[in-house]
């Protein structure tokens, strides 16, 4: 088994009409056996900007404080919150840097950017960007997510129509993956409001 998949892991982004949605699985598990059913993937860098962690929980957790850092150290030089884009050349920098001994993560970086631009990217664990302008995905059900996502996604959605078809997507992906599931947990930011909603899912 890979060490990306100890854990069991699915985050998915998707983007919509000047908004984006960002959602993951709630499980953590030691392969197949299940730890806790309510753990945090997605992780807020400011307002309009948003990272989800997929592979290794501890990792994760590792490259989120040490990314919280850096982008507090930005702002107080800087005296404004990051880009999207900024901030994706700046986690590619820190996960190359450690590109001998990896942090085991596969990142998904989703913001908005100038004009309220929506912005997503993904990369591997050192540091290859990936950008797609409809929706990203990573973990171990990024295969079923990739073919759900392809069949469910049409540019230019509203928040509502984007939160619909992200959680059909990631609930329909996950049950066709036993390491990742126990529910979902979705984000819609758009210029205006963030909405945070806990989906329920199959609890096997």
């Amino acid at each position: 088994m890979s060490i990306f998949e100890y854990n069991g892991s699915a985050v998915v982004a998707m983007v919509g009409k000047n908004c984006f949605a960002i959602a993951s699985d709630r499980r953590l598990g030691v392969q197949l056996q299940t730890i806790a059913t309510d753990f945090q993937r997605v992780f807020k860098i400011h307002d309009k900007l948003y990272i989800g962690l997929s592979g290794l929980a501890t990792d994760a957790q590792t490259l989120y404080q040490r990314l919280v850092f850096r982008h507090k150290l930005y702002q107080l030089r800087e005296e404004r919150d990051m880009k999207p884009e900024t901030f994706a050349s700046l986690v590619s920098a820190l996960l190359y840097e450690k590109r001998f001994g990896p942090y085991f993560c596969q990142p998904v970086i989703a913001g908005l950017g100038d004009n309220n631009e929506p912005f997503i990217c993904t990369m591997d664990c050192i540091g290859a960007k990936e950008l797609a302008k409809d929706f990203v995905v990573s973990g171990t059900a990024s295969e079923s997510l990739y073919g759900a996502c392809e069949s469910m996604y049409k540019p230019n959605m509203e928040p509502e129509e984007l939160f619909e078809t992200i959680s059909q997507a990631l609930q329909a992906s996950v049950d066709r993956d036993c390491l990742s599931g126990w529910g979902g947990y979705v984000l819609i930011v758009t210029p205006t409001e963030v909405q945070e909603r806990v989906l329920k899912g199959r609890m096997d």
